[in-house]
């Protein structure tokens, strides 16, 4: 049995990292927030290149400030996200 669900993820506290990592710094709260949220490690959390280069794709000085997510829990314990559309700026 899989769980799905979508998430809107405030990516607000990446503002606090230095301005050259705050892209790298969202992709690790994206993990953090799919792991709590889902109950899992954030080793188990795979995440899609669509979420990748969505979170990247103003460079790695500005990621967006929210984010939806689609993330798929399945039996084994790992985690698979993906974009689900439409950034806020």
């Amino acid at each position: 049995m899989e769980t799905e669900r979508i998430y809107t993820i405030p990516l607000r506290d990446v503002k606090k990292a230095p301005r050259w990592k705050r892209s790298k710094r969202a992709v690790t709260v994206v993990r953090k927030y799919l792991a709590r949220h889902m109950k899992a490690d954030p080793e188990d959390v795979k995440l899609d290149s669509s979420l990748n280069e969505a979170i990247w794709s103003r460079g790695s000085q500005k990621p967006p400030s929210k984010i939806r997510v689609k993330a798929v829990k399945f039996e084994d314990g790992g985690i698979e996200a993906e974009f689900a559309g439409e950034l806020r700026r």
